[in-house]
């Protein structure tokens, strides 16, 4: 027997074991789905709507974050792993190797919509709004004070820059096990950095990297957990000055209560989010296992209802529930590629 066929075999005879004998016996006849906490309130509507409308069990959804879903995602094969996992980035490389390594080998990637990652303050607070740059001067462990690097000094707004009020600096966000923290680092952090002299001069792209996504952790930035709605409580308790980060739906839930600061002068809106306009947006995902279709009752008729027009299409349940849905053209890509069950390459 060649080293590939050998491989193939010890394979399928993992995946058989997953799902025979005691462990078949024990198999679930409920959906597991784990991760983000931005795509969690998008994922319970569309398991609540289908367990009305069918004769399967609603799934049973849990916020774990994006990072902490993946991690059970991809544990491996049978129904003691999760099922699908929720994502507000895309998988990683890693991950998707995590997963090959565990015998998680055929993925089904499925792309819900877009989300922007708001920065907001309690709803009547002193106007002022930010550009990336600020929010990493802000926020940076370290940052460029007179040509040298130090640690972060900067206690108000108008120390960053002279033109922000004289408030304290206070931001709640996402902790790091959050693809919103991720993203956050990435688009926020990243993209406020990037045109900084002091930045673009450190030779060490490793440090460079660490220079534009480490976090000040002297209490300037409070991480609130998974839970965004406790963020956007804490927010609206607030004095005016404590500012808030978290997806863009909770912001659109909750208007009455808070408002967004505009970034590099664009305000998060459905139209800024979807055209690309706004700086801080992102795609977001679902992850399913191809080798629990049919052996889980109900994976692919609750994918066929994410992807139904009634849930992501123009005016669908999930819009009015906050989510910046994709073009109609995007749409049926996705429609097409849950009906043929289409395995994923790696990202």
């Amino acid at each position: 027997m060649n080293a590939k066929l050998a491989t193939a075999t010890v394979a399928v005879m993992a995946l058989s074991a997953a799902f025979t004998g005691p462990a078949f016996a024990q198999a679930r006849d409920q959906i597991r789905i784990v991760g983000s906490s931005t795509v969690f309130p998008f994922t319970t509507a569309v398991a609540e709507n289908f367990g009305r409308s069918t004769s399967f069990r609603p799934p049973i959804v849990e916020s774990t974050g994006t990072g902490g879903g993946m991690r059970l995602f991809c544990g491996g094969v049978g129904p003691s792993h999760p099922d699908i996992s929720n994502a507000s980035r895309r998988i990683t490389k890693s991950e998707f190797d995590t997963c090959r390594n565990n015998g998680v080998t055929e993925i089904v990637e499925l792309k819900i919509g877009f989300d922007g990652i708001v920065v907001t303050t309690k709803r009547g607070a002193p106007k002022f709004n930010l550009t990336r740059e600020q929010v990493w001067r802000a926020l940076a462990r370290q940052v460029p004070v007179n040509g040298q690097w130090v640690n972060n000094p900067y206690t108000t707004w108008q120390q960053v820059d002279a033109s922000l009020p004289n408030a304290r600096i206070e931001v709640i966000g996402p902790p790091p096990t959050s693809g919103t923290r991720d993203s956050f680092n990435e688009l926020m952090l990243q993209g406020g950095c990037a045109n900084v002299a002091e930045v673009r001069a450190v030779q060490d792209a490793a440090q460079r990297l660490r220079y534009c996504t480490q976090i000040r952790e002297d209490g300037r930035f409070i991480e609130g957990g998974e839970n965004d709605n406790l963020i956007v409580q804490r927010v609206a308790a607030g004095d005016g000055t404590v500012l808030g980060v978290f997806g863009f739906s909770f912001l659109e839930e909750n208007l009455d209560k808070i408002e967004a600061k505009l970034i590099d002068g664009v305000e998060p809106k459905f139209e800024t989010i979807s055209e690309g306009k706004y700086p801080v947006a992102r795609d977001m995902f679902i992850y399913a296992k191809k080798a629990h279709v049919g052996v889980i009752p109900g994976i692919r008729e609750f994918l066929a209802e994410y992807v139904s027009d009634r849930a992501m299409g123009d005016n669908g349940y999930l819009e009015q529930k906050g989510l910046v849905i994709l073009p109609p053209a995007a749409l049926r890509q996705q429609q097409d590629g849950i009906r043929n069950l289409v395995s994923m390459t790696s990202p």
